[in-house]
């Protein structure tokens, strides 16, 4: 806390402190106030001005400093100046004292409150921000709650000071009116509990919730906006239609039908969207392929000699469309048929928030959801189009391994891809505009996948922008295709290829099925903006998955559309926020990266107070034995506590060790929980147990253990003292020995 804020404290606390030291709260009661009532009227009744400006600024005082008081003041001065007059002098008065409370909480507390807790307010300050003085002023009207709980912990929130002033000028003013009214007759009130009635509170709480049902009638009234251009049917063929068949519909539809509603699920391409037909599914089994001649190359390591293998490459594809076709009956028409979907296959288009086009047939229906995905990002450089350039959908039509292969983008599946096609002989450049491989983890992990694309031939190239492509025919009639690359700004880097993989992010399908006629709006991200609940501006049109973000992972996409079915066929009765607090992810490289919370830099980012545990996998029996001794796992935790803030995991099957971290912060569970736990001998999940005992060792109790230390010591020197006692133990022996 800076010096200025110690001062500012120092005064008020002092200010504070002489009120109690003096006893000033006796000349603020009731009796008092009725006893100086006579004398005081006079002295107002020969200087009003002055009377009236003393009055004001004691009052701005009493309230500033959040001191008990400013009720009796409230009655006094109406005794004193009528009812008119004191209501103008009360309401301007307590005003300003509330905003100076309000400040002052803001200028001491709020820095060092929002920097300790931010990460836990966020959900606060986006609720204050969005509706903090409907809040505000329903806390206003009602007299019974301390007001001067309300100004101090206002000032830590991101409420401007104007409206936080113009709310409590207007809101204070019922209950600023009651007690006035009270004063006025203060010759015949016995305590301050007769000046509200059971009746008067009972309608101030009335009053008190009116601004709750303002804003459900403004957000009716909004909704009638919303639908006012569009005639809603008076009957719906269907409870929900589902648009697109990915993780996100399929699961939509999997659970609308489940609970017996009726659901049409429309697909325009292939059932199962990018996830089992350009995604994870063909992409893990490349993987796998580029894993099994890595191990092939290590098959030394182990004593076993093989001969020099080889690729074929045509066979490697060719299995990974097997894999697909053996996964496709999982999210067949045929299954989904039988489970009581409607699934047509076509172009949607939505005609209206209730009516849905395809094939020439409209269908009617309460709910749409929107599950449209997203495609990869092509972007404007120069010279893209006269070159094979490649993205994570076209390049399972390959036919022949790129001998060059260039990669733009160090994310996720630029990382996966680069490593797989290394691994199975491409010469692999992988261009990265950031410092990092994958920017969005701790540099830690991040270094350790670089280390091993490098040590797989992935020729890294961090601080490198692809500025322009080129394709240029030579005298011997031979296509060469180069990328020309900026580094850091300062000199250009040239690269020969046969083919260049796009890795640079993904775009949401937004266009071309209605969405512009509706007028949904859309993101600065290019998403579908949707609300906690995954409503758009129609809260009868529901958007999940890629198309909305903000996670593009397939399991997101399923979760958000339970939130989306359940809040579509049972909103009227109950719905539901999505919920993203424990949403792991993971990285296919080898090692694989997975990660459940926040990480180091994320913590950094929001202020926290955290403390790491960090195990080396390299220690693992099991790790060791398999060959597989690298990487780590590391946990955030609040200082000196064992719930779980984050796991990061790096190293063979990572993805598989971060679940039982996901399931602890899940359900609450803590370190010292998954410690508590028994683990097969030997196994990887042992990694987990011993991060947990990581921790323990380091927040061992010291002081508890250095007097359990003492008794251990005490309890030898006893037994060293009874020995001459009886006869040492090695001669009874001897003496058995001998007879």
């Amino acid at each position: 806390m800076d010096r200025k804020k110690l001062l500012l404290l120092a005064a008020i606390t002092s200010l504070i402190g002489l009120w109690f030291a003096l006893d000033l709260g006796q000349y603020f009661t009731l009796e008092q106030a009725k006893a100086q009532q006579i004398a005081l009227q006079d002295t107002i009744a020969q200087q009003p001005l002055l009377s009236s400006a003393v009055y004001f600024v004691l009052y701005v005082i009493v309230t500033a400093l959040s001191l008990p008081g400013a009720a009796i003041m409230t009655l006094l001065g109406a005794a004193l100046f009528g009812f008119w007059w004191s209501l103008l002098l009360v309401s301007f008065a307590s005003t300003i004292g509330a905003t100076l409370a309000f400040l002052f909480s803001r200028f001491i507390l709020r820095d060092w409150v929002q920097s300790k807790f931010g990460h836990r307010l966020a959900p606060i300050n986006a609720g204050i921000a969005k509706d903090g003085p409907i809040y505000l002023f329903t806390l206003r009207l009602i007299p019974v709650f301390p007001f001067f709980v309300v100004n101090l912990l206002m000032g830590l929130t991101p409420i401007s000071t104007r409206m936080f002033y113009l709310v409590s000028q207007v809101g204070m003013l019922a209950g600023t009116m009651v007690y006035i009214n009270a004063g006025t007759q203060l010759g015949e009130i016995d305590s301050l509990s007769g000046i509200i009635s059971a009746p008067v509170l009972i309608s101030l709480a009335l009053l008190g919730i009116f601004p709750l049902v303002a804003k459900f009638v403004i957000n009716l009234i909004n909704q009638r906006r919303v639908y006012a251009n569009w005639q809603r049917p008076s009957k719906f063929d269907q409870n929900m239609v589902v648009i697109g068949a990915g993780a996100g519909g399929l699961v939509s539809s999997y659970i609308a039908a489940a609970v017996k509603a009726k659901v049409t699920l429309i697909e325009r391409h292939k059932m199962g969207g990018d996830c089992l037909n350009t995604g994870c599914v063909p992409s893990k089994a490349i993987i796998r392929a580029a894993h099994t001649m890595a191990e092939i190359s290590r098959a030394n390591e182990f004593g076993i000699s093989t001969g020099k293998p080889e690729v074929d490459f045509q066979k490697v594809m060719a299995r990974i469309h097997k894999v697909i076709a053996k996964i496709e009956p999982h999210d067949s028409v045929e299954r989904y048929s039988k489970l009581g979907v409607n699934c047509i296959k076509g172009d949607a288009r939505i005609l209206s928030p209730w009516e849905v086009e395809v094939n020439g047939k409209r269908i009617t229906t309460r709910n749409i959801v929107i599950a449209t995905g997203a495609r990869p990002l092509v972007p404007a450089i120069p010279g893209l189009d006269t070159v094979t350039y490649l993205t994570s959908d076209s390049i399972w039509s390959l036919k022949a391994q790129p001998k060059r292969l260039l990669v733009l983008g160090g994310g996720p599946i630029g990382c996966e891809l680069a490593q797989s096609f290394s691994r199975l002989g491409s010469d692999v450049t992988l261009v990265e505009m950031a410092e990092q491989l994958l920017i969005r983890e701790d540099n830690d992990a991040a270094e350790l996948v670089r280390q091993s694309l490098h040590n797989d031939g992935v020729d890294i190239k961090l601080g490198h922008r692809a500025m322009r492509f080129e394709s240029v025919t030579e005298q011997d009639g031979k296509v060469v295709q180069r990328a020309y690359l900026d580094f850091n700004n300062e000199k250009q880097v040239v690269v020969e290829f046969d083919a260049v993989m796009l890795a640079l992010g993904r775009v949401a399908n937004v266009q071309g099925f209605g969405l512009e006629e509706l007028g949904i709006t859309t993101t600065e991200r290019g998403t579908v903006q949707v609300n906690e609940y995954l409503q758009t501006e129609y809260p009868n049109i529901y958007a999940v998955g890629d198309v909305s973000g903000p996670f593009q992972l397939t399991h997101a996409a399923a979760h958000q559309a339970w939130y989306a079915a359940v809040n579509g066929l049972f909103g009227q009765f109950k719905k539901f926020k999505a919920d993203y607090s424990v949403l792991p992810a993971a990285t296919y490289t080898s090692p694989e990266v997975a990660r459940v919370g926040i990480n180091e830099k994320e913590a950094e980012a929001q202020g926290i107070a955290y403390e790491v545990v960090t195990y080396g996998i390299d220690d693992l029996d099991r790790a060791i034995t398999d060959g597989e001794d690298h990487g780590f796992i590391k946990v955030i935790t609040p200082k000196g506590k064992d719930k779980i803030l984050g796991a990061t995991v790096v190293g063979n099957n990572a993805g598989e060790l971060l679940a039982e971290f996901t399931l602890a912060m899940r359900h609450g569970l803590g370190l010292n929980k998954i410690l508590g736990t028994v683990h097969p001998y030997p196994t990887m999940s042992e990694a987990v147990k011993y991060t947990a005992g990581v921790w323990k060792q380091a927040n061992a109790p010291k002081g508890l253990l250095a007097w359990v230390e003492k008794y251990h010591g005490w309890m030898r020197k006893e037994s060293s003292e009874k020995q001459p006692d009886s006869e040492p133990a090695n001669s009874v022996l001897k003496e058995e020995r001998d007879s």
